[in-house]
């Protein structure tokens, strides 16, 4: 029998001390879990470094029940997501300096989930490329670049 989400972080919360609501919200690719407490900034921690931190936990928690188990995404009052939406507002304005000047722009360095925001945002677009570096830096930097030119075919004579 597999652990459920909700109560799994509901009960790590609880043993930390904090008194909180918790809904569920599904996603695409999984299980968003929304967290509501008077001690927000406490549960977010320093630039949402505690919550990443439950994040990561609860789902080795539940993999580790369940290989098969649904990726959670943790929330806190939609911290993370008014943070990722300000991510995404802001690489729009950078990709329009990238589009104006047709210079690349070297991104400060990001963890793997901000990269993935970031990539997402610019998968379909046809003037802007993102690129990350194949090493294994664990903050790598994303350059956002105007796509090559596609070639000009010549006409048939």
């Amino acid at each position: 029998m597999s652990l459920n989400p909700r109560d799994t972080l509901d009960t790590m919360l609880g043993h930390l001390g904090f008194v909180c609501e918790i809904k569920e919200f599904p996603r695409e690719h999984g299980l968003t879990l929304m967290v509501y407490s008077a001690e927000k900034d406490r549960l977010i921690g320093r630039n949402g470094a505690l919550l990443e931190d439950l994040q990561l936990l609860l789902n080795r928690l539940l993999q580790a029940e369940d290989k098969g188990a649904p990726k959670v995404q943790v929330d806190i009052e939609h911290w993370r997501e008014m943070k990722d939406d300000g991510l995404a507002h802001r690489m729009r304005q950078i990709a329009d300096i990238v589009r104006q000047t047709g210079r690349p722009y070297q991104l400060e360095p990001m963890n793997a989930y901000e990269r993935r925001i970031v990539h997402n945002a610019f998968k379909d677009d046809p003037e802007i490329q993102s690129w990350s570096p194949p090493d294994n830096a664990r903050l790598k930097r994303i350059t956002l670049r105007p796509h090559p030119p596609a070639p000009t075919q010549k006409p048939e004579a």
